[in-house]
């Protein structure tokens, strides 16, 4: 399942996102290092496509794909070297997939924040910073322990500790570990040290309904935070964290107009998961009939055995064939006999590249 680590500063909104996402209880007081132990609660992937296709087919269940999101306590500047709960959130922190960083984007003198003043820029490199360090930290403790291997002529620890060089370089120059541009092979021979900075960041620029959002005040902050995530190569979402909560106790059918009454123009947490998916690459099939219909995820560009494996080992190594049909052309045609009697299924082999949307039957032997 994938996971994703909610991080920010102390004060930005993480366990109120994290409420809010998975209708949990953890506690989101107004004071710093509120979140103490990790929060982990599993989450739905929302999908209007999922819901009509299980319509159509009259399954008894509909099953969603999920994300693990792991609420981890504030990080502050020092944290790298024990600062606050510094070491215990970056044990947490590394075995997510991802990091979904959240950074406060609204003015409020009632909402403490822990730097004075609100300033996403700097929010952003005080924690980047301090994931940096630590990798570094981390970098250079495998290196020491390579030294020996290395002396020995071990072709392996030779090759590991040219990439080691190749990320410390990137991180004395204050940047990111991604920045290095390792290739696949490379990237493997460290993936082990599961580099904070090596894994992919999306940011959600937490905005409040009613209060001074920096992306309506147009004091340059908001542009200026915009185009500083895009320089790292990342992506942001916008998302009201508050509201989205708040949420949680309407029903369904009233949100939208919920959402509307209070400014609120977007589900920010549709968004955030949208967001979550293309940070990562991936894409959802799905597979439907009157048992049930269900939403698998893959990675961009997996082939239709990689992407049997999410069902069953046996999908991939004995896979056949599988047969295929978008799921809107589907829809339109009414029922899956009905699209095979039309001539939409088709039947792909080992190396079709499986699309976002599709509705597949795996055949194997």
């Amino acid at each position: 399942m994938l996971k994703i680590g909610i991080v920010g500063l102390p004060n930005v909104g993480k366990s109120t996102l994290f409420n809010a996402l998975t209708k949990a209880a953890v506690p989101a007081e107004n004071y710093p290092f509120c979140t103490i132990d990790p929060s982990v609660g599993v989450v739905g992937v929302p999908d209007e496509r999922l819901t009509k296709l299980a319509g159509l087919s009259g399954s008894e269940k509909t099953i969603p794909a999920a994300i693990e999101f792991v609420d981890i306590a504030g990080l502050v500047k020092g944290a790298s070297e024990g600062e606050g709960l510094g070491n215990q959130f970056l044990s947490n922190i590394r075995e997510v997939d991802a990091i979904l960083e959240v950074v406060r984007f609204f003015d409020d003198p009632d909402v403490t924040h822990v730097h004075g003043e609100v300033e996403p820029i700097r929010d952003i490199e005080v924690i980047n910073l301090e994931l940096s360090l630590s990798d570094r930290e981390s970098v250079t403790k495998r290196r020491e322990k390579l030294t020996r291997d290395i002396r020995a002529g071990m072709k392996e620890a030779v090759a590991e500790d040219e990439v080691l060089k190749k990320v410390e370089a990137v991180i004395n120059e204050g940047k990111l570990a991604r920045a290095a541009n390792l290739t696949p092979e490379e990237a493997k021979l460290i993936k082990s040290l599961n580099l904070l900075t090596m894994k992919p960041i999306l940011y959600a620029f937490n905005g409040k309904s009613g209060g001074h959002n920096l992306n309506e005040i147009k004091d340059g902050r908001a542009d200026k935070a915009y185009e500083y995530v895009e320089s790292l190569g990342s992506e942001y979402v916008h998302v009201d964290a508050r509201t989205e909560h708040e949420l949680n106790d309407v029903a369904e059918g009233d949100k939208d107009v919920f959402r509307q009454e209070l400014g609120v123009q977007v589900d920010g947490l549709e968004s955030l998961i949208r967001g979550a998916y293309r940070t990562l690459g991936l894409i959802t099939y799905f597979t439907t009939g009157p048992k049930e219909t269900r939403a698998w995820t893959v990675t961009v560009g997996a082939t239709a055995p990689e992407a049997g494996a999410a069902i069953h080992n046996d999908f991939k190594d004995k896979f056949i064939r599988a047969e295929v049909v978008g799921w809107d052309t589907l829809l339109a045609d009414g029922s899956w006999s009905a699209a095979r009697d039309k001539g939409d299924i088709r039947t792909e082999g080992k190396t079709y590249v499986v699309k976002d949307g599709d509705v597949m039957v795996f055949l194997h032997s």
